[in-house]
């Protein structure tokens, strides 16, 4: 609702009062000019009226004044209320412009101090480019004037010594080695000997430990499949008319029959074993149900295969339960079982591949390690032999990949497959039981059979890599390969070059050839004086 002016509510109240005195006014007067007898009344009650007006019309004027006059106190008051309320809403606003230009006063202030700060620091950093710039120039000069000393130097030694540069550095160098050769040969000899006073007890041990626990049979096992017949007869139905049997069984295997004259005997050959032993498996049968024709070979064959599949996916589950490991990828199990008909130098490789975890498992719990991830790790680490010939590479990368692409997430097998024959960096420590354990398994008497020309060829091989050295005069392998005998000049080599030298041809040997378990190296450096007294 909105305020009511009270001069504008004064007003309304005197003339409200002078209009209702007119009113009454009025009425008497038309009272009194009404005809009739009483008009002496009326002229009396008119008077009266009029006394009265006049009185009331005195009253009401009274009243309008004062009215007037508390309308005109109360219009004073609110407009001085009014023009207070204005004077502190202008002191207000006075105050915040006053705060603001304070304000801005201060940011400018504070934006000029930024902006000195700025400027200062931009003439310090060109005084210190200027300066890093005399400095760098100086340096260059010098740098220049000290390879120009370093040259007349150069030159001056030259001729007084009379020597050019290389032969001066080879001088240097050959008197460098002379010198710390003996220093060189007995910290390798310390190091040595600190190495042997912690690594082999317990190597020892371990080893002696581990092989004493796990005694297998002699793996050897031979490659050759013959099958028995019962008679001579029986070569003639097999060869078939115009050969025709022999020559669908030839093809359904993928195999070669030997039909000579070894009585009692039929000789199965091919280059894969499973195809060899399916041949082997099939033939029997057709040999024992006596019907021999190309339909009924087809028939043989087809049903033999499928039995050799079945057959090989149960020897690879029986190898992982004599392994005592986790049942690994199908397709893996499958490959275990194909190493049943592999062999290296005539060791069965699953056979070797089983022993291998164990070993692996024994020398794990020896030393604190996980027994069940080393024996995973020797099982597995030959898989690649069952596919080495279907891929491209050597078996430990054909094996890693393999197991890699069926599901083996574990680092340590993956790399005990990839490097137990230092095919890779080895940084794993059942890499490491990996690999002695196939030394052990594959080294220990019986467990192989190698031919004569590959033995010559090996001992060839390690005196020639020892003859490789100048200060050698002589290198005899000796127990069967397993230490090399070798004869220095004991005119180039000290007794401190006969250490270096022994250790350079181990460290050759361990590169260049592959060979089974550890080859001892031997230097012998022997000075004869021979007189005679007459």
């Amino acid at each position: 609702m909105d305020h009511i002016d009270p001069l504008a509510a004064g007003l309304f109240a005197a003339v409200a009062a002078l209009l209702g005195v007119g009113g009454t006014y009025l009425v008497l007067r038309r009272t009194a000019a009404r005809p009739g007898a009483g008009a002496l009344l009326h002229a009396e009650q008119a008077r009266e009226a009029q006394a009265r007006g006049t009185e009331l019309i005195e009253t009401a004027r009274r009243d309008a004044e004062q009215v007037l006059r508390e309308a005109e106190l109360k219009a004073r008051d609110e407009a001085f209320r009014r023009r207070e309320e204005v004077t502190r809403e202008l002191e207000l606003a006075r105050a915040e412009v006053r705060e603001l230009e304070r304000r801005a006063e201060k940011r400018e202030d504070a934006a000029e101090q930024r902006q000195k700060e700025l400027a200062r620091k931009e003439k310090h950093v060109e005084a210190l480019k200027e300066k890093i710039a005399d400095r760098r120039e100086l340096l260059e000069k010098k740098a220049r004037h000290l390879d120009e000393v370093i040259e007349q130097e150069t030159k001056k030694l030259h001729e007084i010594t009379g020597l050019s540069r290389e032969t001066a550095e080879k001088m240097l160098l050959d008197r460098l080695e002379k010198e710390l050769s003996a220093e060189l040969a007995t910290k390798i000899r310390q190091y040595d000997d600190r190495l042997k006073q912690h690594a082999e007890a317990r190597g020892r041990e371990v080893l002696a430990t581990t092989i004493q626990r796990w005694a297998a049979e002699f793996t050897a096992s031979a490659t050759v499949s013959t099958v028995d017949i019962p008679s001579d007869d029986m070569k003639g139905r097999i060869i078939g008319r115009e050969g025709r049997n022999i020559r669908t069984f030839e093809k359904a295997t993928g195999v070669d029959v030997i039909v000579d004259d070894t009585p009692g005997v039929v000789i199965v050959s091919a280059f894969d074993n499973v195809r060899r032993e399916t041949a082997r498996l099939a033939l029997t049968k057709l040999i024992q149900d006596g019907r021999i024709h190309p339909t009924r070979i087809e028939e043989v064959v087809a049903e033999t295969q499928v039995e050799m599949e079945k057959h090989i996916a149960e020897l690879g589950k029986q190898a992982v339960l004599d392994a005592d490991v986790a049942m690994p990828h199908e397709k893996l199990v499958y490959l275990l079982g194909r190493l049943r008909f592999r062999t290296s130098y005539s060791q069965n490789v699953l056979a070797h591949s089983v022993e291998v975890a164990h070993l692996c498992g024994l020398m794990a719990g020896e030393l604190g390690l996980n027994p069940g991830l080393a024996r995973r790790c020797g099982l597995l680490h030959d898989v690649g032999k069952a596919a080495d010939h279907e891929m491209e590479g050597g078996h430990p990368k054909v094996g890693a990949e393999l197991a890699k692409r069926y599901g083996e997430t574990s680092k340590e097998v993956l790399h005990a497959i990839a490097g137990h024959h230092d095919d890779v960096t080895v940084d794993n420590i059942y890499t490491v039981l990996v690999a002695a354990a196939d030394a052990i398994s594959a080294s220990r008497p019986g467990a192989r059979r190698e031919t004569l020309e590959k033995y010559v060829k090996r001992l060839e091989d390690l005196e020639a890599v020892a003859c490789g050295f100048p200060e050698v005069e002589h290198a005899y392998a000796i127990q069967a390969g397993r230490e090399l005998r070798v004869i220095a000049n004991a005119n180039k080599t000290s007794d401190a070059d006969a250490v270096r030298v022994c250790r350079a041809i181990a460290r050759a040997i361990e590169e260049q050839l592959d060979y089974p378990g550890e080859i001892k190296v031997t230097v012998i450096r022997e000075t004869r004086s021979v007189d005679t007294a007459k």
